[in-house]
């Protein structure tokens, strides 16, 4: 990789999520191939900066004339998807460098990741071309950028979710488009993402670099197959994780996954026990599969400031919530989370607002005995908010049993009654809404909590497990900065 300043690169990957011109070369009339999908998928997106179809056979496609190479595009380029096979591809290469593009994409496959001497020369053919045009390289096998704020979608199906503080660094095309989904499902909002493929050139620490300094990220996550430049990557990651938290996955941990990840994108992956030392010492959150990926990223995207310990846990809304309180108690502690007796004082309340029998008061705690009263689950909740002993309030609840036993009016004021909570009070609230019944209204009530800022969590497993990522984090930064 070409050595470079620190300035110097923040420019060249400002100029790559924010283009003003993005060529896209493999466009045909045909509106089913991948190329022309892509531009589609820009035009849709409402990108405002120029967009060229470029086809040696030229014609015309969504209304926009094809041309015929790029050195016929009238203006510059700053940004170019290739998805050419790739025997066409050092004839592109030529116009690139004539033409004076800024970076280009390479969505093509069958390069370094084949393992054959041929597919290795070819790239480093790209990486000649790429110090003699001056421009910079994505990929090659990869899906390239997502920038909500320039309207440039994931891929040449993707779309544009709202735009957050959350970036994504992906070496896995389909991992990227698997935490898109995700997010735009369960309310992560991406600010700017990025699969790289092979990396020959930009990498996963050019881009961490980049995200790092990046005012508008506040969480960054990782997933990782290997890396060509090991120590680099450790001092980005020493560097930024004290700044921003970063959480990062890395595959390959297997035999069979590390040759998987060979084949996948030519990365060779070291020891599983050395890349998760490294992390630790970084401070990096690791989790292991994309579900605790965006998991953790979704609570940091919530509750990055939070630095507590102590968690309360309530269940049984509606139904007894006994033995579910109990395993949630079980799963907490197992995950590293305290769960500590509210208050005696808070204890005294409760046991006067819900009654001792049927009641589990001191922590889980079950408010069945309510019967679903929405005036006084907002006491008792209040009453648990209030304690000093608590940190962080996570409940439990399935969305199927409250409309199975309450009106539909009720269940909806118990809902906006979390809402509200959130609003008075600084210290967080965790959902638990396991799948099952009223699945329509499970997830609707999930983006409604997702848009109050509440995190929201398919089990207690999942939930105990970011909320352990999010306390080592701030531990690790507690440590840091003592």
């Amino acid at each position: 990789m070409r050595e470079r300043s620190a300035q110097q690169l923040q420019q060249q990957l400002a100029r790559i999520f924010y283009p003003r011109s993005i060529a896209v070369v493999g466009v045909s009339q045909n509106p089913l191939k991948i190329g022309s999908m892509w531009l589609k998928a820009l035009m849709d997106a409402g990108f405002s900066g120029q967009i060229y179809p470029v086809n040696p056979r030229g014609g015309e496609i969504f209304g926009l004339r094809i041309l015929r190479n790029l050195v016929e595009i009238p203006g510059p380029v700053d940004y170019v998807i290739v998805t050419i096979p790739r025997e066409n591809v050092p004839g592109l290469l030529n116009d690139c460098v004539a033409k004076g593009v800024k970076a280009i994409h390479f969505f093509t496959a069958g390069f370094g990741e084949l393992g054959d001497e041929s597919a290795r020369k070819l790239e480093g053919i790209l990486l000649e071309k790429a110090q003699q045009g001056g421009f910079r390289i994505i990929g090659p096998n990869c899906i390239g950028i997502y920038s909500a704020e320039a309207k440039i979608p994931y891929g040449p199906a993707g779309k544009i979710g709202k735009s957050g503080s959350v970036g994504f660094i992906s070496q896995s095309g389909g991992v990227g488009e698997k935490l898109t989904e995700l997010g735009f499902a369960r309310g992560i909002h991406y600010n700017k993402g990025v699969s790289f493929g092979n990396g020959i050139d930009l990498d996963s620490a050019d881009f961490l670099e980049y995200m790092g300094a990046d005012p508008s990220i506040s969480v960054v996550g990782m997933y990782l197959e290997g890396t060509r430049h090991g120590r680099r990557l450790f001092e980005t990651m020493r560097a930024v994780a004290p700044v921003k938290p970063i959480v990062a996955c890395k595959a390959g941990r297997t035999d069979v996954g590390a040759n998987t990840a060979k084949s996948h994108t030519g990365s060779l992956s070291s020891s599983p026990a050395i890349w998760s030392a490294m992390l630790k010492q970084c401070g990096v959150v690791e989790v292991y599969d994309v579900d605790e990926m965006a998991d953790s990223l979704l609570i940091f995207q919530h509750l990055s400031g939070w630095s507590g310990k102590n968690v309360a846990i309530v269940g049984g809304l509606i139904d007894g919530g006994g033995g579910i309180s109990v395993t949630a108690a079980d799963t907490c502690a197992a995950k590293g989370l305290d769960v500590p007796p509210l208050s005696a004082d808070a204890r005294q309340k409760l046991s006067q607002l819900l009654g001792h029998v049927g009641s589990i008061l001191h922590n889980p705690i079950d408010v069945s005995q309510a019967n679903g009263n929405p005036a006084t689950i907002r006491e008792a909740l209040e009453t648990i908010m209030n304690d000093m002993s608590i940190d962080m309030m996570i409940v439990q609840e399935d969305i199927g049993i409250l409309h199975k036993y309450l009106p539909k009016a009720m269940v909806h004021e118990i809902s906006e009654l979390f809402i509200e909570l959130k609003a008075k009070y600084t210290k967080p609230i965790v959902m638990v809404l396991p799948p099952g019944l009223a699945e329509e209204e499970r997830v609707r009530t999930e983006k409604k909590f997702s848009e109050a800022s509440i995190p929201v969590f398919p089990s207690m497993e999942r939930a105990a497990k970011a909320i352990a990522n999010l306390k080592f984090y701030s531990d690790f930064r507690r440590g840091f900065h003592n």
